[in-house]
């Protein structure tokens, strides 16, 4: 009770009022800012994985040369191996297409029919099952479509410069392909030079006969795709070469992974400073409150009472602020493309740049163990800035406060 009087104090410690609210505020913002900078940053890790080991797999075998020969008894080694969950066939080459006196480059894949019918729902424009082998039909990225101003029903013309050779010297190959679906991936990159097609007809394009250049593959567990595939990295020593999908974008998620880390420390020192202004906060409503004190003590009070009061008092304020962080937070991350839209109004900038963010969207994932982990940061700090002004109050001497009155 006294405790709940204690965190509206009366007309004459209005500042008082203040620098608790202040408390409430700060601690408010820096658990929203946690809750939203930490979902984002693993929204980004696990929507970037998804979207590069959807088209990828989580490992690549690629043979010496850029040609699989009798890639079949391959594939069915890397098959029957025990936690592979789906291994196919794919073609991939960057080669050149022109359209309306426009050039740019490219990646061509070459997919099996099931790879392809997997893309379906990614397709925005056209009708993705027109791709057939012989029907001379291709699947571009948006991104690509818009740089060469191609849409569906065009024919856009790809380029191999590895072409036939003839008396006068190598003649690049150029075969016209009409577009019969336009997909989004949503990874920049991709979106703006992947160009899929069946695979006899990449075969056909880079004149490779019946070989393939490399067969993906899918395990049970990502996390462990170096131990499932290690007896067929034994295997194809000398022949083929495997890499997974840690090696091939070691880069980008170890910098994800170490941004993700300086920014939950950077901003755990917002909570720290919430939890400095609880503590000037409950130290001055002591120093406030040291006639009232007094008085309790003379009634019969103990130290431990006193004690009680405040830290409830100040532990009250933490969680008051961490329970409206929350709900800020999550309001924050239902709107974020809204307020994403909003600022880039505002601003006049692109503030989520899909070629810087390799993402088209802003994504956002909660992790639970996370805000926990946040939610339990912000009590403990609050709490732990409650225990000096706490003590120094239940050690006041009502005698020498009360003399003096």
């Amino acid at each position: 009770m006294i405790a709940s009087r204690y965190l509206l104090p009366g007309g004459g410690e209005r500042f008082i009022a203040l620098v608790a609210g202040i408390s409430v505020g700060v601690v408010m913002l820096s658990v929203a800012l946690l809750v939203v900078v930490m979902s984002v940053m693993n929204g980004f890790r696990a929507e970037l994985f998804d979207k590069i080991v959807g088209l990828n797999g989580h490992a690549i075998v690629q043979a010496y040369g850029g040609k699989l020969e009798n890639w079949e008894d391959v594939l069915e080694q890397v098959r029957a191996t025990e936690g592979v969950v789906e291994a196919s066939p794919l073609i991939e080459q960057p080669l050149l297409t022109t359209f309306n006196g426009r050039a740019v480059a490219i990646l061509v894949r070459g997919n099996t029919d099931d790879d392809i019918a997997a893309l379906a729902d990614k397709v925005i424009m056209g009708n993705i099952s027109d791709l057939k082998s012989g029907a001379s039909n291709v699947a571009i990225g948006v991104r690509l479509a818009q740089d060469i101003g191609a849409r569906v029903g065009d024919t856009i013309t790809i380029i191999n410069p590895q072409g036939r050779s003839t008396p006068f010297g190598t003649v690049p190959r150029q075969i016209g392909y009409k577009v019969s679906a336009i997909f989004e991936v949503g990874i920049y990159d991709y979106d703006q030079t992947f160009v899929m097609m069946p695979m006899e007809d990449a075969q056909t394009l880079l004149l490779i006969g019946d070989s393939i250049g490399m067969i993906e593959v899918t395990v049970t567990d990502p996390d462990r795709v170096g131990d499932i595939i290690a007896p067929i990295e034994k295997s194809l020593v000398g022949k083929a070469v495997i890499s997974d999908w840690k090696t091939i974008n070691s880069a980008l998620f170890e910098a994800i992974q170490v941004e993700r880390v300086v920014m939950f420390f950077a901003l755990s020192f917002i909570v720290l400073v919430a939890a400095f202004n609880i503590l000037s906060s409950l130290v001055m409503l002591a120093r406030a409150k040291t006639r009232d004190i007094a008085i309790m003590r003379t009634m019969g009070a103990t130290r431990r009472s006193i004690l009680k009061i405040f830290v409830t008092t100040g532990f009250t304020v933490g969680t008051i602020g961490t329970v409206a962080g929350l709900i800020l937070g999550f309001v924050i991350l239902f709107f974020r493309e809204p307020i994403v839209s909003f600022f880039a109004w505002v601003t006049g900038q692109e503030l989520w740049d899909p070629e810087v963010r390799f993402l088209s969207t802003l994504p956002a994932r909660t992790d639970p163990w996370e805000v926990a982990g946040i939610v339990a940061l912000a009590l403990i700090l609050s709490f732990l800035a409650t225990l000096y002004p706490a003590f120094k109050a239940a050690n006041t001497d009502p005698v020498q406060v009360l003399r003096y009155e």
